[in-house]
C-alpha cells in the first residue's frame, strides 16, 4: 500500500496557526465541502488565477509561500458573500485579512496606505488629512450661507462640540474636502425630524482605511479616538452618515479590540425609516408622478450582510419607496443579503487595481441596467463612487445618488446647489419655495 503524502508536513504553518488564533470561530478549515457556492457568487473568482474555494485549499493545505504576497488578497473586497452561502459558514474573507497582512505593510497598495497613515496623523481621523479647523471653517462657512441665503433655513444647525447631544454623527471627508453644499441636504432631514445631533471637533472623520490594509494597530487607534470623541461629549448613539464601511469599521472594531463603550451603533437610515413612521418627516413622491423615473436601490455589504441583516434592507426600501413611489421602485436580482458586491469596498477604490475593478463590477453593472432604472441610490459612499464609476466606464447612462439627496427633495427642502447627483430633468424639481413644492415647516405643525 502506498504511503499517504501530507503536504503540510512539509510546510510551515505560520499561516493556519494565525489563523486559527485570530478566527476561531472560523474552524476548521478542513470542513470545506469543495462545493464551489463561494465560486458561483464572487465577482473577484478568476482574476489572478484565484478564486476563495482555491484560497481556502492552499491555506489549509499549509502553502504559505504561494499564499504570501498573492495580490488576489486586494482584488477581494471581502464582502463576505462567500461566507453567506457556504454552507460551513466558513469565514473566508478573515482568511483574506490575515492574508493581507503577510505583505510587508510598506508594499501594501500605495492608495490604501496613504490613506490610513494621513488619518494616523491627524486628530480628524481624516483620510484626506483634513485638519479639524478645516472642517470646522467649511462647516461653519456652509452653514451661514444656506441661512442667508434660503429662506426658512435662519434657524438651521450643525453643531461641534455640543456636550450632552443624543447623536454623534461621522462625516465622510469625501463632503467636507470636495463636495461641502452635499453635507445641508442631511442637515435639514436632521432639523426637521428634531434631532438632537452634533460633530466632534476631533475623530469626526467617517473612514477607516487601516482597516482596509489590515494594519490592525491603526484600524484600534481611529476607531477607539473616535468612540472616545462621541462619549466624552456625552452621546448615546454614535450615528454614521450614509457610509458602509465607516458603519462596519467602528461596530467590527468595538467588537474585534473590545473596546468597552455603552454607546449604540447606528446607521441615519435607520432613522429615516423610524423618523418617516413616527411622521416626524413625511416625504411625499407625487413630485415623480408625472416623471415616472424608475429606481432601484444598492444594498451595501458592509450595512446589510456583514451587520444589520434583512430587516436593514427592508427599512432601506420602505425609504426610497416613501420617496419615490412604491410603483417606481425595482429590484436588482439577488438583493438583500444576497446581493452582490459592486467591488468598491474593501478598498478597492484605492487599490490601484482598476481593471480587476471594473472586472469585478461587471455583474454589478448587468444588475442595474437590468433593471432598467434610470437612478441607483446607495447609502455608501464606496459604492456611491464605484457604481458611478461603472455607469461612466460601461456607459450604462444610469446616475447614481445619496439617499439623502431623494429623501430631501421628497420633502421639499432641496436647495438648487445640492444637486449634484441629479440629472437635468431633476434640476429644478421642487426647488424650495417654488409654486407646488410642500412647505415641510407647515407640514410638521
Amino acid at each position: 500500500m502506498g504511503k499517504a503524502v501530507h503536504i503540510q508536513s512539509a510546510r510551515r504553518r505560520t499561516f493556519l496557526d494565525k489563523v486559527r488564533s485570530s478566527l476561531p470561530n472560523t474552524g476548521n478549515l478542513n470542513l470545506c465541502l469543495t462545493c464551489g457556492a463561494c465560486v458561483s457568487g464572487c465577482p473577484a473568482a478568476g482574476l489572478e488565477d484565484m478564486d476563495p474555494r482555491k484560497f481556502l485549499r492552499m491555506a489549509a493545505l499549509g502553502l504559505d509561500d504561494e499564499i504570501t504576497g498573492h495580490n488576489w488578497v486586494w482584488l477581494c473586497s471581502m464582502c463576505m458573500r462567500c461566507t453567506y452561502v457556504c454552507p460551513m459558514e466558513i469565514n473566508i474573507a478573515g482568511l483574506i485579512m490575515e492574508a493581507r497582512n503577510l505583505w510587508p505593510r510598506d508594499q501594501r497598495p500605495r492608495g490604501i496606505l496613504q490613506s490610513c497613515d494621513m488619518a494616523l496623523r491627524n486628530e480628524s481621523t481624516s483620510a484626506t488629512g483634513t485638519p479639524p479647523a478645516d472642517f470646522r471653517f467649511v462647516v461653519e462657512d456652509v452653514l451661514t450661507e444656506v441661512r442667508e441665503t434660503q429662506p426658512g433655513w435662519e434657524m438651521l444647525q450643525a453643531p461641534i462640540d455640543k456636550q450632552g447631544a443624543t447623536f454623534f454623527l461621522s462625516q465622510n471627508s469625501r463632503e467636507p474636502v470636495s463636495l461641502p453644499d452635499e453635507m445641508v441636504p442631511l442637515w435639514k432631514i436632521l432639523h426637521l425630524a428634531g434631532a438632537d445631533w452634533t460633530y466632534g471637533s476631533t475623530a469626526w472623520a467617517g473612514e477607516n482605511y487601516c482597516m482596509f490594509l489590515a494594519d490592525d494597530e491603526g484600524w484600534r487607534t481611529i476607531t477607539t479616538a473616535t468612540v472616545r470623541k462621541a462619549e466624552e461629549l456625552g452621546c448615546k448613539v454614535y450615528l454614521n452618515t450614509e457610509c458602509g464601511h465607516s458603519t462596519f469599521s467602528v461596530n467590527q472594531g468595538i467588537r474585534r479590540f473590545q473596546i468597552d463603550t455603552s454607546l449604540e451603533v447606528k446607521l441615519v437610515v435607520h432613522y429615516y425609516a423610524k423618523w418617516i413612521r413616527e411622521g416626524r418627516l413625511k416625504p411625499s413622491s407625487s413630485w415623480n408622478r408625472n416623471l415616472q423615473m424608475k429606481f432601484t436601490v444598492q444594498d451595501p455589504c458592509n450595512q446589510v450582510r456583514k451587520e444589520y441583516g434583512d430587516a436593514y434592507a427592508d427599512d432601506l426600501r420602505f425609504v426610497v419607496k416613501a420617496c419615490v413611489g412604491e410603483e417606481h421602485f425595482v429590484e436588482m436580482y439577488p438583493n438583500k443579503s444576497n446581493n452582490y458586491c459592486c467591488g468598491g469596498g474593501g478598498g478597492y477604490l484605492q487599490s490601484g487595481f482598476n481593471e480587476e475593478r471594473h472586472h469585478y463590477g461587471k455583474i454589478k453593472f448587468d444588475q442595474v441596467m437590468a433593471t432598467g432604472a434610470k437612478y441607483c441610490i446607495t447609502p455608501c459612499h464606496n459604492c456611491h463612487a464605484q457604481i458611478h464609476d461603472l455607469s461612466h466606464h460601461f456607459n450604462g447612462g444610469f446616475f447614481v445618488s445619496n439617499l439623502w439627496t431623494f429623501l430631501a427633495l421628497s420633502l421639499g427642502v432641496l436647495g438648487e446647489n445640492e444637486r449634484e447627483d441629479l440629472c437635468d430633468e431633476l434640476k429644478n424639481i421642487w426647488l424650495p419655495g417654488e409654486p407646488g413644492t410642500p412647505n415641510p415647516f407647515f407640514e410638521r405643525e
